[in-house]
């Protein structure tokens, strides 16, 4: 397979431990090797004209664009598929097909939102967290069905706000 890729106009990288392929900047494929079998992601593969039915999708109903084509152990390669899927997303690119990937929003509860009116504190830290952590924690307040439930998790995620770190960070491996 990085024979086929490196014969293309891609340039091989390494991201995530494996081999990826850019052109201008832009991941386009990688590879990727797992226990039962290996796979070429392609980056934008919802894009390719998929008429042999081969390529999966990436996360099903997660991942938009990516899409893989698995080779299961003791399986060939079919070298003509995948360097026409080369050709055909080499091409896809540089027509400007692209899946944007759409911008999350941030859910504040009532609870959370009077927390943070309530404390100048609380709402410096929360406001100086990333934008992820500040989802994370919005997220999981505003979930929980009842506003008892609201309260307590908001009271237990308040000390963690004010350290700086995520909800989860107890798990963490750091």
């Amino acid at each position: 397979m990085r024979a086929i890729l490196n014969a293309s106009v891609l340039v091989e990288t390494v991201k995530w431990g494996y081999p990826s392929y850019t052109l201008d900047s832009s991941i386009l494929i990688s590879l990727a090797r797992f226990k039962n079998h290996c796979a070429i992601w392609f980056h934008q593969g919802v894009f390719l004209e998929d008429v042999k039915s081969v390529l999966v999708s990436a996360q099903e109903g997660t991942a938009k664009g990516m899409r893989q084509l698995r080779i299961e152990e003791g399986s060939k390669i079919n070298k003509m598929l995948v360097r026409a899927y080369v050709i055909e997303t080499i091409a896809n690119h540089h027509a400007g097909k692209k899946v944007t990937p759409t911008k999350k929003t941030l859910r504040i509860s009532a609870e959370l939102d009077a927390a943070l009116k309530k404390d100048l504190k609380l709402k410096v830290a929360f406001n100086t967290l990333t934008p992820g952590r500040q989802r994370e924690y919005g997220d999981h307040i505003a979930s929980a069905k009842q506003e008892k439930m609201r309260i307590t998790r908001m009271e237990k995620a308040a000390p963690l706000i004010l350290q700086g770190v995520g909800l989860h960070v107890k798990y963490k491996n750091c």
